[in-house]
Formats: structure tokens, sequence, C-alpha cells
């Protein structure tokens, strides 16, 4: 080291690198000197700056010291023991906060922080480092800066400051007032600080540009207040609390803080009430701590409470929190509040980002669309309406969801939402823009759903809107919003507006084939059924409870109730003279009655669908008749009529092609390969499977994709590829268990199981047979 470096260095920074250079720790030092571990310890933390003479003395030895050396680490003694020219003894302005006990779930953040200090030590930085810490009011970001401030004590041993901005106060601080305190705190006499801003700030940077001092700067308003007070020098560190994220501030490291992870959050009530208690009730802790958001301050109000109750169970809170209208007030202990914390946000917000707020406590689920804000507004575009998110997710009222161009809610702030909605706006006008949001949802979902029809000539054409462009997207935009455009028909129904149900419904037949699930689609479907009830239409009502039959027997695993569904469907049909319908019917009956049907049944149908001049109608039944014959043993005839159905499937039929028309043709491929398999044509067959698997995967159809996955891998064992076998069935049966068709999963671990058991893997056939009977044994009970 460099006279002129040892000239800058502190005593702790010399002293611990002279220890490590000697290849001692601290119980080896201490004991070839005779100073104590902890007079060691307490020196190279900056805890004790100027140990005396003979104790640097003692230590010189084992640290083989040159004279220079000891000379340098005696002066930098000295140095610790004597202030700063001009600067008086510093004023008890700024002190640390306590510490709290209990922080938990941090150490991540923490890390962070202590990363940051200890690239100070690099000699060539020419400015301090700024840490911001942000996040939703009550996430502990003062907490945090607290605890790091104490934690990295030793780290700055010229000081540590602590300053309240006040932003989310009436009258935040003003940055030439802070100033003030930090020179008053550096100990510079009243009289002598300059009455300029920038003179202050000038004298800050210079009396701290060779000082190891931490500064908090906590609850800042925003970067106009900040910025005048960023003078740390080299070896400061700087830590800005606020619900800003500050985004304008250059050279800044950005630590955004979020709720808690269940692990952390049951960590830290168990550290305020106690371990014993939460294990002992453990399930309603688990609720308790998802009641509250994870959100640490409602954390530490409801442990609060409990602890000052010790013969509460906590299932008294939970009972309490479980009521939305109640549940800011009962999160409230002595001057511990929830809901004020969050008013403190909402009152910085502009009038129109604050109706917002509000009104986005209407859409149904936590996350959502720049396009819900629009409606509810009624906002010209949607980047007028983002102009508003934006400043919302600035003020950590609201977060930007992991799905690009969407924002959620935390759910205790969306509670606060619904409270501010209530007091602030009218009934007629909440009433109105939750019809707007629903009607919105409603037609961007019938919209979607008009992407994945077939190009039959018959079905609505889709139609273009400003939340996707083509089926990709608007499939995506149906997945994403699920919760949200299901809410919505279901609201829409309930208040009598019956068309636009019928219509979403409609649009969703050939999409449902791809995504949703089981009970999604039962839902909207048995919806329209009532709706076109309400109206008296006969042939909407056949056209939904032929769905309702199609889920009952495709996604529900109930022939019984899928056979009563399509009869009613087909008596509606008839009342309405609808021949396409009556086809339908025709189909869906004989879907539900599988091995038991009439072979008539296939040609009723598709006489049908030729009356009413639908080709697409017709091929499905002569696929189905095919598949018919298949069964039946005519295994030649069946080929034949495959071969046309095949042929009309991959025909373009006019438009563009749509993710429809790839999984109809895929889902004949499938029937087709059976029949080609028993006519001894393997190679043929299991093509004709990969090439419906394909089909399946690009458009994300998951139960074709599970179909395809089973009967290829059927193929695969027969032909002796049992690896490969196993791993297509575990995956089919993995899509079986995830979209709800039981029955299915269970006829799959049975092939597996059969495939284990060739594989010379016992335990594992056995434990798929055990499965599938548990499964069995489930759907057997299921109502």
């Amino acid at each position: 080291m460099t006279n002129a470096a040892l000239e800058r260095a502190s005593f702790r920074v010399l002293l611990k690198g002279y220890r490590v250079r000697a290849d001692l720790t601290q119980e080896e030092l201490a004991e070839g000197s005779g100073v104590s571990v902890r007079a060691i310890s307490d020196m190279e933390r900056g805890i004790a700056k100027s140990p005396q003479r003979r104790t640097i003395e003692a230590l010189a030895t084992p640290l083989s010291l040159t004279d220079e050396e000891l000379t340098g680490l005696q002066k930098a003694a000295r140095q610790g023991r004597t202030p700063s020219p001009g600067i008086h003894k510093a004023h008890p302005i700024g002190v640390l906060p306590a510490d709290v006990d209990d922080l938990t779930g941090r150490e991540r953040d923490l890390d962070a922080l202590r990363a940051l200090s200890a690239d100070l030590c690099d000699g060539r930085r020419r400015s301090g480092r700024v840490a911001i810490l942000s996040g939703p009011p009550g996430t502990g970001k003062t907490t945090l800066a607290v605890r790091a401030a104490h934690d990295l004590a030793g780290e700055f041993p010229d000081g540590r400051l602590f300053l309240k901005l006040r932003g989310m106060s009436a009258e935040p601080a003003n940055p030439a007032d802070v100033l003030h305190l930090i020179l008053r705190s550096l100990g510079v006499d009243a009289v002598r600080i300059p009455a300029d801003p920038e003179d202050r700030a000038g004298l800050c940077r210079s009396l701290l540009r060779d000082r190891a001092t931490l500064i908090v700067l906590d609850d800042a308003a925003g970067e106009a207040q900040v910025r005048p007070l960023l003078v740390g020098g080299p070896r400061c560190l700087t830590l800005v609390t606020g619900r800003q994220m500050l985004v304008g501030l250059e050279c800044a490291s950005r630590l955004p803080l979020d709720v808690f992870s269940e692990h952390d959050a049951i960590a830290l009530l168990s550290a305020i009430v106690g371990a014993d208690r939460v294990t002992r009730e453990r399930r309603a802790a688990l609720e308790l701590v998802e009641l509250c958001g994870r959100l640490p301050l409602a954390l530490r109000i409801a442990g609060n409470r409990l602890a000052s109750r010790p013969a509460w169970p906590l299932t008294r809170l939970v009972d309490q929190l479980r009521d939305r209208g109640r549940r800011l007030t009962t999160l409230t202990a002595g001057d511990l509040d929830v809901r004020s914390v969050f008013e403190l946000s909402y009152r910085q917000l502009s009038p129109d980002a604050a109706t917002v707020f509000r009104r986005l406590s209407l859409v149904p689920a936590a996350d959502f669309p720049v396009g819900a804000a629009m409606t509810l507004v009624e906002a010209a575009d949607e980047d007028d309406a983002a102009v508003f998110l934006e400043e919302l997710a600035d003020a950590s009222l609201l977060q930007t969801s992991q799905e690009n161009g969407r924002y959620q809610f935390h759910d205790l702030l969306r509670v606060f939402a619904t409270e501010r909605l209530a007091l602030e706006e009218s009934p007629e006008v909440v009433a109105a823009a939750e019809k707007r949001l629903t009607g919105w949802l409603v037609r961007t979902a019938t919209a979607a759903g008009r992407y994945f029809h077939p190009t039959d000539g018959v079905s609505p054409l889709p139609v273009a809107t400003p939340s996707f462009g083509d089926h990709t997207g608007a499939g995506r935009w149906l997945e994403v919003e699920l919760k949200n455009w299901l809410a919505a028909v279901k609201s829409a129904a309930a208040r009598g507006d019956h068309r636009p149900v019928l219509d979403l419904a409609e649009s969703m037949h050939w999409y449902s084939e791809i995504g949703g699930t089981a009970s999604v689609w039962y839902d909207v479907f048995e919806l329209a059924v009532n709706s076109a009830i309400a109206l008296g239409s006969k042939r909407d009502e056949a056209v939904h409870r032929n769905y309702l039959s199609w889920v009952q027997a495709s996604l529900r695993d109930r022939a019984e109730e899928a056979i009563r569904m399509a009869r009613l469907a087909w008596d509606a049909a008839v009342e309405a003279g609808d021949p396409r319908e009556q086809g339908w019917a025709r189909v869906y009956l004989t879907s539900a009655h599988a091995r038991d049907t009439s072979p008539e049944l296939f040609d009723e149908a598709a006489r049908l669908f030729g009356e009413a001049g639908y080709p697409l109608g017709v091929h499905v039944a002569r696929t189905m008749r095919a598949s018919y014959w298949y069964r039946t043993g005519r295994f030649a005839d069946a080929a034949e009529e495959f071969d046309v159905c095949v042929r009309y499937f991959a025909q373009e039929h006019g438009g563009t092609r749509t993710p429809v028309d790839d999984t109809n043709y895929a889902f004949v491929l499938l029937r087709s390969a059976q029949n080609l398999a028993a006519l001894d044509a393997p190679d043929r067959a299991l093509t004709q499977c990969e090439t419906a698997l394909a089909l399946f995967r690009r458009h994300g159809a998951a139960m074709g994709q599970a179909r395809a996955l089973q009967e290829t891998g059927r193929f695969l064992r027969r032909q002796g590829d049992h690896a490969t076998a196993h791993r297509r069935l575990s995956e089919a049966e993995e899509l079986y268990e995830r979209i709800g068709l039981t029955q299915a999963q269970i006829d799959t671990l049975g092939e597996r199981a059969a495939v284990a058991d060739e594989m010379g893997d016992p335990e594992s056939a056995r434990a798929d047979r055990e499965r599938a009977r548990g499964l069995g044994d489930r759907l057997g009970g299921l109502p």
C-alpha cells in the first residue's frame, strides 16, 4: 500500500487488511497478541476507532508489521480520536430509530444492500451508492432500511443519519431544511450554515467527501425532493424509502419490495404470537396470512392483536377478517392502521388516477388489461388510460403483472378501493361503470371466440378488435382474461342481458375444444340455455343444449346426462324446425351412447346436415359412422369412409384456415389411425398420430394433445418401444388430470401400468393401478 493510501485508509481497514495478509483469524491474532477477540472484532468493525498505543504495539508482532506500517496504523488510530477540522461534535440529529427483533423475509434484500456497501471499498468510485427501496404501502420499507443501517454500522464509522422526508404528508419536508439538518448532524454551527440551498448542498458534499456515512432518506415524495439530498461522497451509502419508484433518478439501484411469501408470512406471525400457537392452528394461520394479503404491516397488526389476547384462538380473528366490509377496520392495532397508510398514498393521486383506482375495484379478477381501465372511465383510447395506470403503478397502488401490458391489485388495496368507490361515487355512476365493463368484456370475448370458428361457410367470421389482431392474440386474451370474461357473462345473465350471453356462448363452442376447462364450459353453456329459455328461442335452446351434451360426454364423463341433454336439444331443434341443430343433436347422442348407439343415427345426422347445406356437419357425421364401423369390425368400410373425411378436413374451404380447421383434421386423423392399426398398417397409423399431435400442440389444444399422446403410446407399445410409450402415456395422463377428464386418466394409467409390467417395473405398475383405483372410487362418488 502506498504512503498516500496509508494516509487515507481508516484504522479498521488497515487492521483487517494486515490480519488477512498474515493469514490469521481473529482468534489466532488474539492468541498471539494477548488482545481479546472481542476487542479485535470491535476495532475491525469500527466500533473501537482509536485503541491505545500499547494495544497497537501488541498487535504488531503477530501481524509482522514493518516500522512504516506500524507508524501508519498508530497515525490512523490518532485520527480516530481527533474531530475533522472546522467540524464540531455532531449533534444528536437524525438518530436511527430502534431496530425490530422479528424482521423476517428480507434476507435477499439485506444481502443486496450489503453488496452495495461492500462496493464502496472500491477506491476507484467517484460517488457514493444510492439504493431506492420502493413498494406498496405496508411492505416494510422503513423497517428494512433501519435494519440495514444497524447491520452496516461497522462499515460506516463516520456516522449514520436518519432523515424523515414526510413524502406522504400534506407538507413534505423541504430539501433545504433537510440539508440544514444534515449539516447540523455533521457538527456545523447553525450560524455557519449557508442560506442558499445550493450552497448548503455543496458544503454537505465537501464534508462528506472523505467520510464513510450511511444516510437514510425515509418516505420520499419524489425525485425533486430527493435529488438535492444526494450529497454523499464515494464512501457513503444513501438509502431512500418511498412508495414512488423514483424512476427519474440516475445511477440508483432499485429494490422493489413485495408482499411476503407464505413461508415468510407464517414466520413473522410465529415470531409475534409464538410458534406453538401457530403450529396448533396451522390451517387457521395459513388462512389468516392470506386474508392479510401477506402484507407485512397487516401481518404485524394481526399478530399484535393476537399477542395481546393470548386466550383468543386464531380462528376468531380469521372469522372477523373474512368479512371484506370489515377487514380494514379489523386490521387496526393502536396507532397501526392499514387503512390510514393506504389513504396517505391515495390522497397524493391526481383526480383522474383516483377515479381509475376506485373503479378498478369493479374488475372481477385481481389483474386486468389497459382496456378495462379505458372502459371504466370512458377514456378516449388505451394510451390515455395507460397514463393513469402508470401513475398508480408509480405510487405502488398497482403492480405490473407478469403478463405484458396488464396490471394487478393487492387484495387489501382492492378492499380499500371498494370502500372509496362506495364513499365517493353514487350507486348510479357505479352501476353504469360496471355495465360498461361487463359489456366490453363480453363483446371482446365473443370476438375472440370467433377466431376459432372453422371455415365452414356458416359460422360468423371474426371481427378485428384493438385487443388482438389474430387467433394467437385472441387465444392468449381468452386465457389470461378468463376470470374476468366468465364473471362478466355471469353478471350479464343475472342482469337479464340474454342476447350477449347467447352470442358469447355460441362463439365459444369451437374454442372450447382448445382452451378452458370442463367447469368453465358447463357454466357458459348452462347460462346460455337459461338465456334461450328466457327469450323463448327454441333454436338457441337447441344450440346450447347440444353444447352442454358435448361437455357432459367429452369433458365430464357423464354419459347419461349427455344423452338426456341431447334428447332435449333434439326436441327444441324439432320445434324450431332447424335441421342443422337436429343433426348436431343426433351427433351428440351417438357420442354419448358410444358403443351402444344405433347405426341409423349416423345416417340420419348426415341427411339432416345435408338438408341444412352444412358440409362440415355431413363429414363429422361420416367420421363418426366410420368410427362405428371400426368398432364393429368393418375395417375396410371404415377405411374408405375415413379417407373421404381426411381429404375433406385437409382441404381449404375458403377464407384463412383457423386453428379449429387443424384440430378437426387432427381428430379425424386420430380416429383413422385406430382403424389403420386394425388393418395392420402400423407405420401409417403412427404417422397419422404424430401429425395429429403436432397440430394439437401447434394450437395448444390440451384435450387433443392428450388423446393423441395416449393413442401414440398405445401404438408404440405394440411396436415394442416401451420407453417412448411410457413417456407419451405419462404426458397424456398429466394433461387429462389438468383438464379434468378422470375416466380417460384412469384408462391411461391402466395402459401405462401394462407398459411398466412389460418393462420389468412391477412397482411402477402397481402404483399406477392403485392410483387408477383411487380415481375410480372418487369418480363413482361424484354427483
